[in-house]
């Protein structure tokens, strides 16, 4: 774990904050309204809620993935909704560490560089001795060292979701963002999956958004924010 704790030390945490925001999608009904969501450096917060109910949304809001017909989202000292598709992309590859449901791993590359993906496509990151070197303390710290050569179809489930949780943290985000970060593990691996993200959080100060329907591991959490409860009144 130290090499996560080590990763961790930039101190870059910042505020999450949504106000106002309503988004829909162009087919279909869905509609997600957000009255008012924050997260302080540091917390961890769980947003909870049945399949469907709008949590990847959210999350991909925070990242400026999707963008919202009205109102202000604010991540990392950053107003995402006042940025441009391609501020907003180097936002996410700077100062949001993102963990995907599906991994979204590269098959065609080794576990190593899956990790440095964020300095392969985005040109706000500079590819150092440094970012490898913590790449591989990352995945030393999650027992994954000896499998840095190997491509992702030769990985477990569990391993393929702690080569997504080193990749998230990776650049060191200032805010973090997983989206049922523990959903495909078994016990012993989801343990460990949320002990990497719950101590970089706190040691970076940087607000930790994850979205689950798992009930046990919001508890966890600083706090759980049921999704349908954001629309306020």
């Amino acid at each position: 774990m130290n090499g996560a704790a080590e990763a961790g030390g930039s101190g870059l945490g910042g505020m999450i904050r949504m106000e106002n925001v309503e988004f829909r999608y162009p087919a279909g009904g869905f509609r997600l309204r957000v009255a008012a969501f924050e997260a302080s450096p540091g917390e961890r917060v769980a947003v909870t809620g049945a399949s469907g109910m709008g949590k990847t949304t959210l999350l991909h809001l925070l990242a400026g993935i999707l963008t919202p017909a009205a109102g202000r989202i604010e991540v990392a000292g950053e107003v995402v909704t006042a940025l441009a598709p391609e501020e907003r992309r180097d936002l996410r590859a700077r100062s949001i560490g993102l963990v995907f449901q599906e991994f979204e791993l590269l098959d065609y590359v080794d576990v190593l560089e899956n990790i440095l993906l964020p300095y392969r496509v985005s040109p706000a990151l500079q590819l150092t001795a440094e970012a490898r070197s913590r790449a591989a303390r990352l995945a030393a710290a999650v027992g994954l060292e000896e499998r840095l050569s190997r491509l992702p179809e030769q990985l477990s489930q569990g391993e393929r979701q702690r080569v997504a949780v080193c990749r998230a943290l990776v650049t060191q985000p200032a805010a973090l963002l997983a989206d049922e970060p523990t959903g495909n593990l078994d016990r012993a691996n989801r343990d460990q999956v949320v002990e990497i993200l719950f101590r970089y959080a706190a040691e970076a100060q940087a607000p930790l958004v994850a979205a689950t329907h798992d009930l046990d591991l919001a508890a966890r959490f600083d706090r759980r924010v049921p999704i349908e409860s954001l629309a306020g009144a």
